[in-house]
């Protein structure tokens, strides 16, 4: 294989996770909603612990690196956490 096919399968597994993570966010969108309609506070120290538990062993068992992973993760769950305030009109509120 040459240096430039691999790339270009880098640069579709990219567009793939860039998809991703845009249905991610719509899925805050929908989690968002709820919350909204129950009454419920947009972070959740607990979920998100157990999401970067869960992520770093998944990691580990497939031989990555969690720390890495976790750090994603925790990039992923601010974004949605920012697109939930945004959908609550609370854009500045932890």
């Amino acid at each position: 294989m040459s240096l430039e096919h691999v790339r270009a399968e880098i640069s579709m597994v990219d567009a793939a996770i860039i998809r991703l993570i845009a249905k991610r966010q719509e899925l805050a969108k929908q989690v968002a909603e709820i919350k909204i309609r129950e009454g419920i506070a947009i972070h959740d120290g607990k979920r998100t612990a157990d999401v970067l538990e869960s992520v770093s062993t998944q990691a580990e068992g497939i031989e990555i690196d969690p720390v890495a992973v976790k750090t994603i993760f925790e990039i992923l769950i601010a974004m949605s956490e920012e697109c939930q305030r945004e959908c609550s009109g609370d854009g500045n509120l932890p």
